[in-house]
């Protein structure tokens, strides 16, 4: 069914983390709970958590609240998680190697079917239960196991390169662990992993909390410092 009210970007990036939190809940034999119970957990307000799923239907009953393990899988039906989404890496460095590794995918709905490199000393090698393959066999791959998700692991110079190579092989999503911005067509999406932005984003905070703590501005001009 096509909606025909487009959902916000916010109110998607939202729901895995209601799937995260109602599994929690789940395995703890939650059965029921409110808006008000849920938005704690998550940390949203009510009215938040109302909005975001109205955007989708109506899964509580006034007075009762939501059904944790059918408002959970309403979440996993609308996100596209009732099924495993195969994956392939390509870089088999140290982080490719630990990516492609990673036994936290596959319960979550995504397992990775290939890594690739351009290495002669890495192809071949096994990481698990997968071979690093030569980067040339990636659109077979790609093809052989209809796979959508890409994860480009490679240093900067490289990611355009490779992302090239995903789209014109079908890829249709990538995550980019490579401290570059990818340029791809409309239609492919980019989610980019750069852990340094982060850190440096929460060090504005660092410094701005400092600036207010007269202890530390003290310190900081203290004879000797």
């Amino acid at each position: 069914m096509i909606r025909e009210v487009e959902v916000p970007e916010i109110v998607v990036r939202r729901l895995p983390i209601y799937v995260r939190a109602l599994a929690q809940l789940e395995a703890q034999g939650v059965k029921t709970i409110s808006s008000q119970e849920l938005g704690r957990h998550i940390g949203v307000t009510a009215a938040q958590i109302r909005k975001d799923l109205s955007y989708f239907g109506e899964f509580g009953k006034q007075g009762r609240g939501y059904e944790v393990s059918h408002l959970l899988g309403e979440i996993k039906r609308i996100l596209g998680l009732t099924r495993v989404w195969p994956m392939v890496v390509v870089g088999a460095g140290r982080l490719g190697q630990a990516i492609a590794s990673y036994d936290g995918f596959k319960p979550r709905g995504f397992e990775v079917v290939g890594v690739f490199d351009n290495d002669p000393a890495k192809i071949g090698q096994p990481i698990g239960s997968l071979v690093i393959q030569d980067i040339s066999e990636l659109p077979v791959v790609l093809r052989a196991h209809n796979v959508k998700i890409g994860i480009v692991a490679v240093p900067a110079p490289e990611a355009q390169k490779v992302a090239n190579l995903m789209v014109e092989a079908g890829i249709r999503a990538i995550l980019n662990y490579a401290p570059t911005a990818l340029h791809v067509p409309k239609g492919v999406r980019v989610e980019d992993i750069d852990p340094v932005v982060i850190l440096q984003s929460m060090t504005y905070y660092l410094v701005s909390s400092e600036a207010l703590d007269p202890v530390t501005k003290a310190s900081q001009g203290a004879p000797g410092a």
